[in-house]
C-alpha cells in the first residue's frame, strides 16, 4: 500500500522477530550492508514507555547512495535506506521510502533520481522477499 507521504506498507506472515532477522538476511543476500538495527521498542522499556514491537533497519551500499548525495547533499539526511518492521495487532508490516518522495524532497534530477530508484526497487525486492519467505 503507497501512501501520500511517500510510504509504502506490505504485510509480513510470520513472528516479528523473525521477520526482522529475514529482513537483514535479504538486505545482506541482494549485497547491502546492514548498518544498524534499531529496536524502538527496547529503548521505550528504558525510558520507562510501552511500545508495540518496532525496530528499524538502516542498510545500503555506499555506490549506490553516494550519486544521490553528490547531486544534493541534503538527501544524506535520508540515507542509509531503512526499512520499519513493526508490529499491528496480530500482523506484521514493513514500511519503506518511495523513490518519489526522496526525488521530490531533495529536487534530484540526473544520477540522484535513478540512485533512488535503484534504492526503491532493492528495498522493495527486500520486503518482498521477506514476505515470500514467511509464506514458505
Amino acid at each position: 500500500m503507497r501512501d501520500d507521504c511517500g510510504l509504502v506498507t506490505i504485510s509480513g506472515h510470520e513472528a516479528f522477530d523473525k521477520t526482522v532477522d529475514d529482513v537483514c538476511a535479504a538486505v545482506t543476500a541482494a549485497g547491502y550492508h546492514v548498518f544498524a538495527r534499531v529496536d524502538h521498542t527496547e529503548n521505550a522499556v528504558r525510558a520507562g514507555r510501552e511500545l508495540p514491537p518496532t525496530t528499524l533497519v538502516l542498510f545500503g551500499e555506499p555506490i549506490v547512495g553516494t550519486d544521490l548525495i553528490a547531486e544534493r547533499r541534503t538527501a544524506a539526511i535520508d540515507l542509509p535506506s531503512k526499512i520499519l518492521v513493526w508490529q499491528d495487532g496480530d500482523a506484521v508490516r514493513l514500511t519503506y521510502n518511495t523513490a518519489d518522495w526522496l526525488v521530490r524532497r531533495h529536487g534530484v534530477e540526473r544520477e540522484g533520481a535513478a540512485a533512488a530508484r535503484t534504492l526503491e526497487e532493492a528495498t522493495e525486492q527486500i520486503c518482498r522477499r521477506t514476505a515470500a519467505s514467511a509464506r514458505a
